[in-house]
């Protein structure tokens, strides 16, 4: 059920390494800004990795070992940032890039946060609950004297989710022996979460896409859009973007999609989904059946990617038919694939600033937490649209500035922010 050693990662020098991908926009960017070579290696490299190895006792009496890691790419703004993943495929690289990602994401989006990563190498499915706490409690209680409200604060992310955030809230309460909420966010709203912290990711994609048309001096209502994984992040942008008027014409998730031209009922196929438990491939809402990744390719004004990684590659790049690429998971363009893009001429809103609408609220729950009063929903998301849209702008306008594409703008944003912070607190010798 477990590994006995991790999985091969993709192989130094593989255009699907994640790491390796976000190096080779850090370096294009850090390049840009003319960067000094000691800030450029601070930057570079993370503060911290750690691998442990987690003994479950697993329903059956037996016990198993497993593999986990946390990253903290960087603290120089704040405590570390970062989800934990449960995923059969995590690895070391993947978790160093996504705790930079997180890195350079707090920074687009101006908190006050630095990166961090965790993941454990386990099939989320084929565990029950029960040993689903176990596996939690003991990766928490592992790393408890690296967690805190000022070290490092945990959030869901792939195969985890709020019911996980509150086992690792207990255990590291049970650690300090004192009640300490704002440790984790993403918790349900009985243990300190926030209202509208569920939805957030995919308000913050629709607030990324609503500036984007109206930059490219598009029509809302006549475009087009295809969403690319119907977990808690693409589920909630499709929704939330038919109910702002644009029109959804194609949605997939791992086992198969569904397109219509004329658009898709997207009320109907959440329910479907997430009311009745059924299958999106074999939601019966009229429209013609294709795989996850054919969706991507199929024509659209703005196509969101808010699956895996690595979905569009130098391989397939040129068949993207799309204007606006409004990227939602994390790395889902490798950087071999980003020229492509701009060669199209594909207006592209990058994952560090489409999909920071999450990190943003959390943040706010951070907050409401520390200060023990909570705010109404409709104040988050008024906060949250404030922080996104004076976030876009602000990548436009580097990417004006320094004559490039949107993804090294955010990035040159991000990196700017993180050196200029380093420089002011000088180096603890």
């Amino acid at each position: 059920m477990s590994p006995e050693r991790p999985p091969t990662a993709a192989p130094a020098g593989s255009e699907l390494n994640v790491y390796e991908s976000a190096e080779a926009r850090f370096e294009i960017a850090a390049r840009r800004l003319g960067l000094e070579q000691g800030v450029y290696r601070y930057l570079k490299y993370p503060d911290r990795e750690i691998t442990i190895y987690i003994p479950v006792a697993m329903d059956n009496g037996h016990m198993e070992v497993f593999i986990g890691y946390r990253v903290l790419h960087s603290s120089v703004r704040g405590p570390g940032k970062g989800g934990i993943r449960f995923a059969p495929d995590v690895s070391l690289d993947e978790v160093r890039a996504l705790a930079a990602w997180m890195t350079w994401k707090c920074a687009v989006v101006n908190i006050p946060f630095g990166g961090a990563k965790g993941g454990v190498i386990c099939d989320p499915e084929r565990l029950s609950r029960t040993e689903l706490e176990r596996l939690t409690r003991r990766y928490t209680a592992q790393l408890a004297e690296w967690f805190g409200p000022e070290r490092d604060v945990p959030a869901p992310d792939i195969g985890t989710n709020e019911q996980t955030m509150a086992w690792v809230m207990d255990t590291y309460a049970m650690h300090v022996r004192q009640a300490t909420t704002a440790v984790v966010t993403g918790k349900p709203l009985e243990l300190g979460g926030s209202q509208g912290r569920k939805e957030a990711t995919g308000r913050g994609l629709m607030i990324c896409c609503e500036k984007a048309v109206a930059k490219l001096r598009m029509k809302r209502e006549t475009c087009r859009v295809i969403v690319q994984g119907f977990g808690n992040v693409g589920s909630h942008a499709a929704l939330l973007m038919h109910q702002t008027g644009f029109r959804v014409i194609g949605a997939a998730d791992v086992h198969g999609g569904i397109y219509n031209d004329k658009g898709l009922d997207i009320p109907r196929l959440y329910d479907w989904v997430y009311g009745q438990g059924k299958s999106l491939a074999e939601f019966p809402g009229g429209g013609e059946k294709v795989s996850a990744q054919e969706i991507l390719f199929r024509p659209c004004d703005i196509l969101v990617p808010a699956a895996t990684e690595n979905q569009i590659t130098a391989a397939n790049a040129r068949r993207l038919d799309c204007k606006i690429l409004c990227e939602g998971a994390n790395g889902p363009v490798t950087s071999q694939a980003d020229p492509v893009i701009e060669e199209k001429e594909i207006f592209i809103v990058p994952d560090i600033l489409g999909n920071a609408g999450g990190v943003t609220v959390s943040y706010f729950e951070w907050v409401q937490d520390r200060q023990g009063f909570f705010w109404r929903e409709s104040e988050v998301n008024e906060r949250l649209r404030d922080v996104m849209e004076r976030s876009f702008d602000q990548v436009v306008q580097y990417a004006e500035t320094h004559g490039t594409n949107n993804r090294i703008a955010a990035y040159i944003l991000a990196i700017d922010r993180v050196a200029r912070a380093l420089k002011l607190r000088g180096f603890y010798a």
